[in-house]
């Protein structure tokens, strides 16, 4: 490999800066002798078609003064060291590859016992509103509260209405009740993290960490 010794200006400064010498002859001299580092630095490192159409006359002419100024010349070494750069870079990029992660179905806290079946195909989806009756019971069969037509608590007899999946109602109520199909008749069985959890509801005398039982019947869905 040629070294600094070896490399003759072929040009003056004035003949480099006259319109005889042109942009390609330049970058032709420069990418054949300088040093990859002092043509990074110069931003000549790179396809010479690119080179030429990128930088002007005046940048040109500029490294090849320093070039011989600074003796930045190709040196033994040159090639080991843009090796040893890429890989540095190469090693900078890599990503890891992702990991997929699995989603982990949620085990329900809550048991569906039919009593009675619904037309098996249309089963209420959150948004929409859903037309209840029901019977609430503790596991000791106290029942706390009701709006079916026997019960003693509820005197208006109406379905009770809710938004299915928004949070009206406790969350053993929004995902049993998406299991059912419409005239659906079910015990759902409630565990205490799905209810009233550790603050129970003392006005409704439903203790702390109560598991409830519910009878329901779905007569609507809008």
């Amino acid at each position: 490999m040629a070294g600094e010794s070896d490399v003759t200006r072929p040009w003056t400064d004035e003949e480099i800066a006259s319109d005889d010498i042109g942009k390609k002859a330049i970058a032709t001299f420069l990418q054949e002798h300088a040093a990859k580092r002092f043509l990074r630095d110069h931003k000549m490192l790179g396809a010479l078609k690119h080179v030429v159409k990128t930088c002007n006359k005046e940048q040109f002419v500029k490294a090849y003064k320093e070039l011989f100024e600074k003796k930045a010349f190709k040196g033994p070494h040159d090639d080991e060291e843009e090796l040893e750069e890429v890989t540095k870079k190469t090693a900078e990029v890599k990503v890891k590859p992702k990991v997929k992660e699995e989603k982990v179905a949620e085990v329900p806290h809550f048991h569906k016992k039919i009593l009675k079946h619904g037309d098996r195909t249309t089963y209420p989806k959150k948004g929409d509103y859903a037309s209840v009756w029901y019977i609430g019971k503790l596991t000791d069969n106290t029942v706390f509260d009701t709006n079916t037509a026997s019960g003693k608590k509820k005197k208006d007899n109406t379905p009770l209405k809710f938004k299915v999946g928004t949070g009206q109602v406790i969350r053993g109520w929004d995902e049993g009740v998406q299991t059912m199909t419409l005239h659906e008749k079910a015990e759902l069985t409630i565990q205490p993290d799905w209810a009233y959890g550790k603050k129970g509801k003392p006005d409704a005398k439903i203790p702390s960490n109560a598991t409830l039982i519910f009878e329901v019947e779905l007569v609507g869905i809008d």
